[in-house]
């Protein structure tokens, strides 16, 4: 392939006299005489210090640079934002986090449009820039490659964040002193990297690798290691090679593609997360995913990884027996990959895995294909007259299969966490949460808090909860999100009184409200939707755009 083939992009910006003043600019960030004929690649970099999971990622875009740089590429470092799901939990500020995935992916697009970037490799290190940088690169579809930042290692005594929000509600029951939550708070974090179980952010790095979008072994490694670095560099070269066959996301990016990173979400246990990014991924490409496609997938998939949250590995101990690779290797041998999917390798699926180890004898981290943990998938789609379009459960089998019992309603997660902590929430209770919709937040905010305060005060079997909003991967118990059509826009949620029994059922895939259908249209038509809670900024124009969460919560179709 030619030179001028290989900057499609790059050359209508630099080529000829007319170009000079573009050539001029960037001659004082570095380019020379020769730089003006290599492919433009523009390296995204999370880095931040606004969260340990990105704070080390400048350093590790570094590394990739030079691995374009040593294999025939120009590149060009940039930033996108990034923010703190771990921080901003259980406050206002957690409405801005699934925003924030639209306004990364919305940045990577401009910056790679505005300056001609030939390739893209972008290096994500947290829950939403992860699907960010992966929607902005099917957008673009131009050769493009993800890079994970790894995960956090084990903080005191097997500690991790997850650790600090459930020591809350410990402590709320009596449980835990307060020297003791400090105590836990001061060791759970030791440093750079991404919380450390299969919490969502390990999920879409495993996710996007089994999609095909980052080379073998990038999801487990971690953050501050000799693997990663080298991955890195090896990412920065593996890009060239893209662009030397002009291989695209939208070759890679494929329905059975999709499919593979279903397939490994489920038998890794991952997050409910995942469901909401793979639906805007896959949008993202012009490939059709509906909520449907998990229960058909997960009829046939048994979860086989034993990781926090509900089990007891974190994944730094899933990266000391060979990560993914050898739970990808076993799916593979029993037929539940798409083995002919073509990769950022250059080469397939199988290919990759030809010569994959098994893990080794005796580890306990992930079960066998014939002793699963579960025989079927943890993530289910529950409909009914709650959810006519839809809901997304998190169901290990830990929690009981069914829960019914009286609805305890709350119009905000701060009003839930505040009755969990203080007593007011019973054994045998359905809670509540509406109004934390994509819209209705806005921003679809997470229930860590809440969720987490139920298991720290005991309740994790004894009550479940459900909500128009989402969990992070670090929620467990029996709980049920993205209800839709959801609260704001007149969904059956806004309609729920204190005492309604709702039953949920997650053999059948049901979730009913046991009101009569007379009662349900009265109150409907007595129904008034709240003022939006804001009317300028951000989160307002993110209201006025999002679609439903059963289509991924999505902001750039119009159609």
């Amino acid at each position: 392939m030619s030179q001028h083939d290989r900057r499609p992009y790059s050359r209508q910006l630099v080529d000829g006299v007319a170009k000079a003043p573009a050539r001029a600019m960037l001659r004082a960030v570095g380019f020379d005489d020769d730089d003006f004929v290599k492919p433009q690649i523009g390296i995204a970099s999370t880095w931040s210090m606004v969260t340990p999971c990105n704070m080390h990622i400048n350093a590790l875009a570094e590394e990739a640079r030079q691995g374009v740089d040593e294999n025939g590429g120009k590149a060009l470092i940039f930033n996108t934002i990034t923010i703190s799901d771990g921080i901003a939990n259980g406050s206002e500020g957690m409405k801005y986090s699934l925003v924030s995935r639209e306004i990364i992916a919305d940045s990577i697009e401009t910056v790679a449009g505005c300056q001609g970037f030939d390739g893209v490799l972008a290096i994500g290190g947290c829950d939403k820039n992860m699907p960010g940088c992966v929607m902005a690169m099917a957008r673009l579809d131009r050769p493009a490659l993800f890079v994970y930042g790894g995960t956090i290692r084990p903080g005191s005594d097997h500690t991790d964040i997850i650790s600090v929000f459930e020591a809350v509600g410990a402590h709320a029951r009596g449980a835990l002193s307060d020297i003791e939550v400090v105590a836990i708070e001061r060791g759970a974090i030791p440093g750079p990297g991404a919380c450390g179980g299969m919490y969502t952010a390990n999920t879409m790095a495993s996710a996007i690798e089994a999609l095909g979008m980052s080379l073998p072994g990038s999801a487990a490694q971690d953050a501050v290691s000799d693997s990663k670095r080298d991955d890195c560099r090896r990412a920065g070269a593996a890009l060239m090679a893209l662009i030397e066959r002009d291989i695209r996301p939208s070759a890679i990016m494929t329905r059975p593609a999709f499919e593979n990173a279903i397939t490994v979400t489920i038998a890794l246990g991952g997050s409910t997360n995942a469901v909401l990014h793979l639906l805007a991924m896959a949008d993202a490409v012009g490939v059709p995913l509906t909520l449907d496609d998990f229960t058909r997938l997960g009829r046939r998939t048994p979860v086989l990884a034993d990781l926090r949250p509900s089990g007891r590995f974190m994944m730094s101990e899933l990266i000391a027996i060979g990560g993914i690779q050898p739970l990808m290797k076993r799916l593979l041998d029993a037929g539940l990959l798409h083995g002919d999917c073509l990769t950022v390798t250059g080469r397939t699926l199988a290919e990759n895995l030809a010569g994959v180890d098994d893990y080794p004898a005796g580890q306990e981290v992930i079960r066998s294909l014939d002793n699963p943990l579960k025989p079927d998938s943890h993530l289910r789609i529950l409909r009914g007259n709650l959810a006519p379009d839809g809901a997304v459960a998190k169901i290990t089998g830990q929690e009981g299969l069914r829960f019914s019992g009286p609805a305890r309603v709350f119009d905000s997660e701060i009003e839930t966490m505040n009755r969990i902590l203080d007593g007011t929430v019973q054994p045998g209770e359905v809670l509540v949460i509406r109004y934390e919709g994509p819209r209705g937040g806005p921003g679809m905010q997470e229930m860590l808090s809440p969720t987490s305060a139920i298991m720290g005060r005991g309740l994790g079997d004894k009550v479940a909860l459900i909500t128009d909003g989402r969990f992070s991967g670090g929620s467990h118990g029996f709980v049920v999100g993205h209800l839709t059509p959801e609260a704001m826009e007149g969904g059956p949620l806004a309609l729920v009184r204190d005492g309604d029994r709702i039953t949920i059922d997650a053999e059948r895939d049901e979730i009913t409200l046991e009101v009569p259908d007379a009662e349900l249209a009265v109150r409907r038509a007595a129904w008034i939707p709240p003022p939006p809670r804001y009317r300028r900024g951000v989160l307002a124009k993110y209201a006025r755009s999002v679609r439903s969460a059963s289509e991924g919560a999505v902001t750039d179709r119009f159609d």
